[in-house]
């Protein structure tokens, strides 16, 4: 179907605009991505996608309201030049949009990254010009197309596990004229008949360094991932590959987190009411309250993947006021419920959970509080190991 000229005339508008404002806020300062942002038209990427309410329904749950073009064009533009994360997927499920309705809650699946964090991912995955690039999590295609319109088509290789998602993506990455090698895979694997790969960038969080990624990358190649967990605590990591098949490198500083490869994803475990009847009626006051690691902070946010690689099989949960730790591996579980001035703990299992990550706490306090810079993951036959003077001991769980 033809494009509207006046669309068009103002998705450019729009994109310039877009591109200024990232300017502006340090995203593409002195960055040669700049021409392809206001060159790839996002909007082609996202026919539909999702925004929360400005209210939540009467059971606490979001409200997502969808935007297309036939429901609101100004609202469906202006969202997909603006530097946002649009989410294009429930739950797996592929939206009809042109019947689509209001949603209540959901687990988002697949989504257009907010621009800013796909050009902090390249810039930080030190990609240029003559490198060969694998892509894990295709999503909508628009971080491809940044990626083909400055390096070119033939340096790409991008994977999606999701088959229809793919085909969205590149029914409009082949329509603007980009040609890179699309594959229906599980990231978790890479890409073996493509490698290998001078750089490897992920879209989507691990629980640990996939194998295969290292075995893809040349000597003195990089790999940039997400690692996450069961209690979505999240860091970045950029690796460097060694001749011998190792690899090291720093986790970086800020708060990203993405959605978990579908293979890693959390298990449901249950009513959180059967775990806590099977614990001791008697427990113990707290060192350190469940705020630590779920406060709304950059601290917080960091201490929770830190406190993750001491627990890596735990979730967490809250009804009420009461904080629920479940394991589903080992078939532990903790409470914790508040009291006068403090935090009353409850535990039963193998694994005593909360005391696995007191100890981190009491570790990371006694270290002066270190950032997430002053951390090096160290990835070889005997495991990953994250490495800090101060706190000895953490790992990441074995795929």
């Amino acid at each position: 179907m033809p494009v509207p000229a006046d669309l068009e005339t103002e998705a450019t508008r729009l994109r310039e605009a877009m591109a200024e404002a990232l300017t502006a806020e340090g995203a593409l300062a002195g960055s040669a991505w700049r021409q392809a942002v206001e060159t790839v038209p996002r909007h082609r990427f996202v026919p539909g996608f999702y925004l929360p309410a400005a209210e939540r329904d009467e059971q606490g749950m979001t409200v997502w309201e969808p935007v297309t073009a036939e429901l609101d064009r100004g609202r469906w533009l202006a969202a997909a030049y603006s530097d946002t994360t649009l989410i294009t997927q429930f739950d797996g499920e592929e939206a009809d949009w042109k019947q689509s309705a209001v949603r209540h809650g959901g687990a988002p699946t697949s989504s257009s990254t907010l621009p800013s964090l796909v050009l902090r991912m390249w810039e930080d995955a030190e990609v240029t010009e003559g490198h060969t690039v694998l892509e894990i999590g295709t999503g909508t295609g628009y971080s491809t197309a940044l990626a083909c319109d400055h390096l070119g088509s033939a340096a790409i290789t991008s994977v999606e596990v999701d088959p229809y998602r793919l085909e969205a993506a590149a029914n409009t990455l082949f329509g603007l004229g980009h040609t890179p090698t699309l594959a229906v895979a599980d990231g978790l694997y890479g890409y073996w008949p493509e490698a290998p790969f001078d750089r490897i960038v992920a879209a989507c969080s691990f629980r640990a360094v996939p194998p295969a990624l290292i075995s893809q990358t040349r000597p003195g190649g990089k790999i940039l991932l997400t690692l996450s967990g069961w209690l979505y605590g999240y860091a970045r990591v950029l690796l460097t590959v060694g001749d011998d098949g190792t690899a090291k490198g720093p986790l970086l500083g800020g708060t990203v987190s993405f959605m978990s490869a579908r293979t890693h994803a959390a298990p449901a475990f249950g009513n959180p009411a059967h775990w806590a009847a099977g614990l001791p009626e008697t427990g113990r006051a707290a060192k350190h309250g469940p705020e630590r690691i779920t406060a709304a902070t950059e601290e917080a946010f960091h201490l929770r993947f830190l406190a993750q690689s001491a627990v890596p099989d735990a979730q967490l949960t809250m009804v009420g006021e009461v904080v629920h730790l479940v394991d589903v591996i080992t078939g532990s579980a903790a409470t914790l419920a508040p009291g006068e001035g403090t935090w009353h703990v409850r535990q039963g299992g193998p694994v005593k959970l909360w005391d696995r990550i007191e100890s981190v706490l009491s570790a990371y306090d006694a270290a002066g509080r270190p950032g997430p810079e002053t951390f090096r993951l160290h990835v070889h036959d005997g495991g990953q190991h994250l490495r800090h003077p101060g706190l000895p001991g953490l790992s990441l769980p074995r795929l």
